[in-house]
């Protein structure tokens, strides 16, 4: 697919009102938020205290966004920050968030405390997809006065912790569709030529360029390597068109580019990217993987921390 043949707009011209609404009416709910997400973080309020740090009025449709935080929050301890479904279109970021806390999160209790949200963009989510119904991408928009108001209710969320953060981990996935749907879409929109690119096979990590953890990146590669394969550099020695630094590690400026990851100033930083489509991965794997690499950033994070004495 090209902008020439994409169905809304007009090749060369960013889209207006009009072209976002005739977006928008064309995205259709395709599973629920409550059932899935809400009902699955309602399940853990026995063990967890469940923070809703907003809510979206999106027309009729209204989503509490959830946060899952460690019962005896101790402020003498680190805090570890998971995010998920800030593409709400990647499953396994979600489900992945929410797997972690349901069978892992005990073991760090007293150790550190767990802050969790594990679906960022509930509309996306619902209709699969990148963008939130204003068709901004809520992941090129943490930054100060955020028209995303998933990116902006995050935000508000972590705005007391910063500082305090000692690892972030923000889980993701690349797609087939990045190709087929959602990039020609950003092409369209910005009235731009849009340009194909190459998937990548495999699980990878997006460190930060400004703060770069390569041993923390490396734990997390070890780990994941157990549970799914590691995307192998393009002819070019890229991923996503960015060097390859290490196997299966990019770098992006993620505060500069409003990416999640970078919005707490926390030492240890990464974006996973697993890839649900490939022929050898299944959705469990993707699940696993994502739990795999929360499991092991934190790991790492805290064993470089001195353990408190009674």
């Amino acid at each position: 697919m090209t902008t020439d043949t994409y169905p809304i707009g007009t090749p060369g011209v960013p889209w207006g009102v009009e072209e976002r609404v005739q977006w928008r009416d064309g995205q259709m709910r395709k599973r629920s938020y409550a059932e899935e997400v809400v009902a699955a973080v309602d399940r853990l309020r026995v063990r967890y205290d469940v923070q809703q740090y907003g809510q979206l009025d999106y027309g009729d449709d209204r989503y509490p966004l959830l946060a899952i935080r460690s019962r005896d929050w101790d402020d003498a301890l680190p805090v570890l920050l998971v995010t998920g479904g800030v593409h709400g279109y990647e499953t396994s970021g979600v489900h992945g968030a929410l797997r972690f806390i349901q069978r892992h999160g005990g073991d760090y209790a007293g150790r550190a405390n767990l802050l969790v949200a594990p679906c960022v963009s509930p509309w996306g989510y619902e209709r699969i997809h990148r963008w939130n119904p204003d068709a901004l991408d809520p992941n090129r928009s943490f930054h100060a006065d955020s028209p995303a108001r998933e990116s902006a209710g995050l935000l508000r969320l972590v705005a007391p912790l910063r500082g305090r953060v000692l690892m972030h981990i923000d889980l993701h996935e690349t797609t087939d569709s990045d190709e087929s749907e959602f990039r020609p879409a950003l092409a369209a929109r910005d009235g731009k030529p849009f340009e194909p690119g190459e998937i990548p096979d495999g699980f990878y990590l997006v460190d930060d360029t400004r703060n770069p953890q390569p041993a923390f990146q490396q734990a997390i590669i070890d780990a994941v390597a157990e549970v799914t394969h590691i995307a192998p550099a393009d002819g070019n020695g890229e991923i996503i068109g960015s060097p390859v630094v290490a196997p299966g590690v990019i770098r992006y400026a993620l505060e500069e580019l409003g990416l999640c990851a970078g919005i707490t100033g926390a030492r240890f930083t990464t974006t996973t990217e697993v890839y649900p489509d490939s022929p050898r991965a299944t959705p469990e794997q993707c699940n696993a993987a994502q739990v795999a690499a929360v499991r092991a950033g934190i790991d790492f994070a805290l064993a470089q921390v001195p353990a408190r004495t009674p």
